[in-house]
């Protein structure tokens, strides 16, 4: 288990989330159907039945049809709530006939929003509240105005960004009087720039890093818990073919794969792992609905205590295209 520092108390969360971006089987606006709510259901039991008690959502997820389905669910199970940890996100309006995709993080915009899935979820607070892109028309002392709002009226418990760079954060922070408990960011095998962004300081190499430099050193110092998104790499570590895959990507699934031997586990553990061993104790959001694949991570957190620091730096390296296997 890990905590999460949460204003003056601590929420015990577990080690891994379950993102809940595909619980339905489309993002059709269409009406939810017993397929959707089928997989739905199945996808959540496994994530409980691996020790999963925190689970991430967003507005758009579906075009709101994950957050109304995993409602459903709660509402079936009213003795679950107390024992979970719910995470929404809003700011992203999705294109629309006439209307292009944009970000909106207004004082209306962010109350509209949480009400919505407060209403989809059925559920009275969400325990964290995360702004899920940066918004170039944003205003700190908006957003601060939405934040004291939420809190006293007891909807949202704690705040957070997703996707945001240091600058970011700091210019939000400077307005609002509750502290950014969470980042959301892409981090995993198949996107790198976390690491290279301090290891490739002074070399020529960093000049093409896209990760926002001092994320990893601000968040472990400001007590910020740092989530993973896409860490799992839709399998192309653990399994899934790839067309034209290149040989970076095979070896690294090789070596993966080889570990998962090693430790009598599973490729997707090892991944996961992988990327939990790392000092800022980062949190991977799965976000598979398919309950096999789902189980197949619940032994990360073991073998993220078991890599050496050799294996960990072999299977970096091997992602990364720098080594050969032999």
């Amino acid at each position: 288990m890990v905590e999460i520092p949460l204003q003056t108390r601590r929420i015990p969360a577990s080690r891994l989330a379950f993102g809940c971006m595909g619980l339905a089987e489309n993002w059709d606006a269409v009406p939810l159907t017993e397929g959707d709510r089928k997989r739905a259901y199945a996808a959540i039991e496994a994530a409980l039945s691996i020790g999963i008690t925190f689970f991430d959502h967003a507005d758009i997820y579906c075009r709101t049809k994950s957050e109304a389905l995993f409602g459903e669910w709660l509402a079936a199970h009213p003795g679950e709530r107390d024992k979970l940890v719910l995470q929404s996100k809003c700011g992203i309006l999705l294109r629309e006939p006439g209307r292009p995709e944009h970000y909106n993080l207004s004082r209306d915009h962010i109350l509209q929003s949480v009400d919505g899935t407060l209403k989809r979820l059925g559920t009275e607070y969400l325990d964290i509240l995360l702004l899920h892109r940066p918004d170039p028309l944003l205003e700190p002392d908006e957003i601060a105005e939405a934040f004291l709002a939420l809190t006293s009226a007891g909807k949202v418990r704690h705040f957070g960004v997703s996707n945001m760079n240091v600058p970011q954060m700091k210019f939000i922070q400077r307005a609002i009087s509750q502290p950014l408990v969470v980042n959301q960011l892409r981090m995993g095998l198949d996107h790198l720039d976390f690491l290279n962004q301090g290891l490739w300081v002074n070399r020529r190499e960093g000049e093409a890093v896209s990760f926002g430099e001092g994320i990893l050193e601000y968040c472990q110092t400001e007590g910020i818990q740092l989530q993973a998104w896409g860490p799992l790499s839709q399998g192309k570590y653990s399994g899934r073919p790839t067309a034209g895959g290149d040989e970076a990507t095979a070896r690294a699934a090789a070596y993966a794969a080889e570990l998962a031997r090693r430790y009598e586990t599973t490729p997707e553990a090892v991944v996961l792992g992988w990327l939990m061993k790392h000092p800022a104790k980062v949190q991977p959001i799965i976000g598979s609905a398919t309950p096999e694949r789902i189980i197949a991570c619940g032994d990360a957190a073991s073998i993220a205590d078991k890599l050496t620091r050799e294996e960990w730096y072999r299977l970096y390296y091997s992602a990364r295209g720098d080594v050969p296997l032999d």
